[in-house]
């Protein structure tokens, strides 16, 4: 790999990056301090509605109810819509920068100009896709703790659960981002490719959603991303979800490497 190839995306990146970091930690950060202090107020009455129980089963992927606990409850930090949608974000804007953004650009020529294969740039894009990917997720597991101090003793998360929902967290980024390298190397227009990993993102959301409450939806609820990625469940049992991290990986892995081939063989046009 080109380490002046790696710097440059580097420099391009890491403005957006710290912001992106600096929303997740400051969510997490927040939820941990301030939910602990509510958390006895709405398990003794919200959670006491039928209606209000079945949304948070969809939104959390397990059974909610007044008798959950604490610790359970609070792996709504890590699957929350904001905090889905600032990983899913950065994810979309880095991964669709290469080749989709640069043929969009018609800057590809310059690119691809460089002494280096187009194998080269992929892998070396990719580096620094693992590399934010691992900074997002320790700036969400820094937040939680941080937020955890601020908290009383008793209102803190188990580092050791906490530490397994961050890795998941991280799986989840490896898929998803694998399927925008490959939505990205078949597109020569940024925008188009960032609609279509949107649009399979919100259906995945939407799947997760209703397979817990709709028994039809059950039958397809595992083509989403989301049905691997259960904080709440780990957060309840401390069990590593090997199975789910196996799953995610190897998606992400798999459009990843078509991806990449796809992109080392395409024809690009840049008039």
């Amino acid at each position: 790999m080109s380490r002046g190839l790696i710097g440059k995306t580097l420099r391009e990146v890491w403005v957006a990056l710290l912001l992106f970091a600096a929303g997740i930690m400051a969510f997490e950060a927040l939820f941990a301090y301030v939910w602990p202090q509510f958390y006895e107020d709405f398990v003794g009455t919200v959670l006491q509605f039928k209606l209000i129980q079945h949304i948070f089963k969809g939104l959390l992927g397990t059974e909610v109810g007044p008798g959950i606990g604490l610790t359970t409850f609070a792996g709504m930090a890590w699957v929350h819509p904001i905090v889905l949608a600032l990983l899913w974000a950065q994810e979309m804007t880095f991964c669709t920068r290469v080749p989709a953004g640069e043929v969009d650009r018609g800057t590809v020529d310059l690119l691809l100009g460089l002494p280096v294969s187009r194998r080269q740039v992929f892998l070396c894009e990719s580096a620094v896709w693992l590399l934010t990917g691992l900074i997002l997720v320790c700036s969400g597991l820094l937040g939680s703790l941080l937020g955890g101090l601020a908290a009383d003793k008793e209102m803190r998360q188990p580092i050791g659960r906490l530490l397994i929902v961050a890795i998941n967290f991280y799986g989840l980024y490896v898929a998803v981002g694998g399927i925008c390298w490959l939505v990205s190397s078949l597109s020569d227009h940024r925008g188009r490719a960032i609609a279509v990993v949107f649009a399979l993102v919100l259906v995945s959301f939407l799947l997760n959603f209703l397979g817990q409450l709709w028994e039809p939806a059950q039958a397809v609820q595992f083509l989403g991303v989301l049905n691997y990625y259960r904080p709440v469940v780990i957060l309840g049992d401390g069990v590593w979800p090997l199975a789910d991290m196996l799953t995610l990986v190897t998606v992400g892995g798999v459009c990843w490497l078509i991806g990449g081939v796809v992109f080392a063989r395409r024809d690009i046009c840049t008039v």
